[in-house]
């Protein structure tokens, strides 16, 4: 009798001990959890805030965690909120008019966003069978059903002698529709820094960039930053609390966080691909121009006609340049054209003469794991007689983002060729195959 009094005591025991465990794995687990609530409020907020689509989930890559969300958003008030389970680990994301969404506890408060009137749209040629067969290849109506899926092609826009030659878009897609570049924004930092210098304002040799850091993180220069040659220690693997997911989904302030990071190798010797390294210059970019959230929109969205373009801040104002510039692909390939024209806009002059030039060449270093990185475009040519991609000018370079990205541009024809799309598992998305096939319709 007395052994079996005690077996309620016994289990009441175990009970509390499990129940402790869980509690406390959550919480060891919580910062993980954050980052995949994060990613899909952030996800949800934008695509139905900013883009004005209703799903979400098949719009933006696959979240590991999303058999557990719970989401729930409310569009009158721009506030979008990812929980696990309901009530675990939840993360918020609050949509403001010309900034997109931003991830934090509450709703920030930004100043009125700088207007960019519309520029005058591009004229557009008749398009011929040649085009219209390599626009049917990057779309992939040569597969079947399941394989057109998987290839993902949404948008196409070819611009030739600043004249639309080709365009086409995915069902649900419209010229109007917005789609996220991320990792091209990097490529339009490169831009933003260009204007900066022309001004004045930056210096590529800039260095002391951060007050905290009275290391050799003080060498750090605003060209490191800009070829991600900076040192800092860094993981760009998408997965959940990752450096690179823990910055995008967790971090109040992302270039904080970024500069927080231990230096792993000297500035200037070793290239690591970072969207670390990007969104810290904005802010180092933003000390040097102080204007907030604005930066991009001052800057370049306004005297480029970019109506389109929102370029999303961190909750500090801080644009997250590596990776949330949103704008239609018109816009996309005004952009390429910005750059194809050494950044001259209706006879002015906005980036310093031969930035362009001198932005995509490369420059040696010891080691890379960024083999055709430039400031933070990638390259066609890597000196010595070396060519990254065969089937491609010489002198092509391009804007290169997540799940099938991409902006090139060809100065040798006068060409910028835009494909946008959602190419999570393909390896390759037809989009350089589509340049060569432009360029070989003549």
């Amino acid at each position: 009798m007395h052994s079996r009094r005690r077996w309620p005591i016994v289990l009441a025991i175990i009970l509390v001990v499990l129940i402790a465990a869980g509690i406390g794995g959550y919480w060891y687990l919580r910062p993980l959890l954050r980052t995949g609530t994060g990613y899909a409020a952030h996800n949800l907020c934008a695509i139905t805030q900013l883009v004005g689509r209703d799903d979400a989930e098949a719009d933006l890559p696959p979240n590991p965690l999303a058999d557990y969300l719970t989401p729930w958003n409310d569009p009158a008030s721009g506030h979008s909120r990812v929980a696990v389970a309901g009530f675990l680990a939840g993360q918020d994301a609050w949509y403001t008019e010309g900034f997109g969404c931003t991830v934090g506890d509450e709703r920030q408060e930004f100043p009125a966003p700088v207007e960019a009137t519309p520029a005058v749209e591009f004229p557009t040629a008749e398009l011929s069978p040649a085009i219209e067969e390599a626009i049917d290849r990057a779309f992939g109506e040569d597969l079947d059903d399941t394989e057109r899926l998987a290839l993902g092609t949404r948008a196409v826009v070819i611009v030739r002698d600043g004249v639309v030659i080709g365009e086409r878009y995915a069902d649900g897609f419209t010229p109007d529709t917005r789609q996220l570049g991320w990792s091209m924004t990097k490529s339009v930092t490169n831009l933003l820094t260009g204007r900066l210098v022309q001004q004045g304002k930056v210096d590529l040799d800039d260095r002391n960039l951060r007050t905290e850091w009275d290391d050799e993180r003080a060498d750090i220069t605003v060209d490191d930053l800009l070829r991600m040659t900076s040192g800092l220690e860094w993981d760009e693997t998408y997965d959940l609390g990752t450096p690179i997911t823990q910055m995008l989904y967790a971090e109040p302030d992302m270039a904080g966080f970024v500069a927080a990071q231990p230096a792993a190798h000297a500035p200037g010797t070793f290239q690591q691909y970072s969207s670390g390294s990007t969104t810290l210059l904005c802010s180092v970019l933003n000390a040097k121009a102080g204007l907030g959230p604005n930066l991009p929109r001052e800057q370049l969205f306004a005297p480029l006609g970019l109506g389109s373009a929102v370029l999303e801040p961190d909750v500090t104002g801080t644009p997250v340049c590596g990776s949330y510039l949103w704008a239609t692909p018109r816009d996309w390939a005004r952009i390429g054209q910005f750059a194809l024209d050494d950044g001259v806009v209706d006879g002015q002059r906005l980036l310093p003469e031969g930035w362009m030039d001198e932005s995509t060449t490369v420059e040696p270093v010891a080691e890379s794991d960024a083999k055709g990185m430039a400031a933070s475009w990638w390259v066609n040519d890597l000196g010595g007689g070396e060519i990254l991609n065969p089937e491609l000018p010489e002198d092509a370079y391009w804007a290169s983002g997540h799940d099938g990205q991409n902006l090139f541009v060809v100065p040798s024809e006068n060409l910028v060729v835009v494909r946008m799309g959602f190419t999570p598992v393909v390896d390759d998305n037809r989009a350089a195959a589509l340049v060569a096939d432009v360029i070989a319709a003549g």
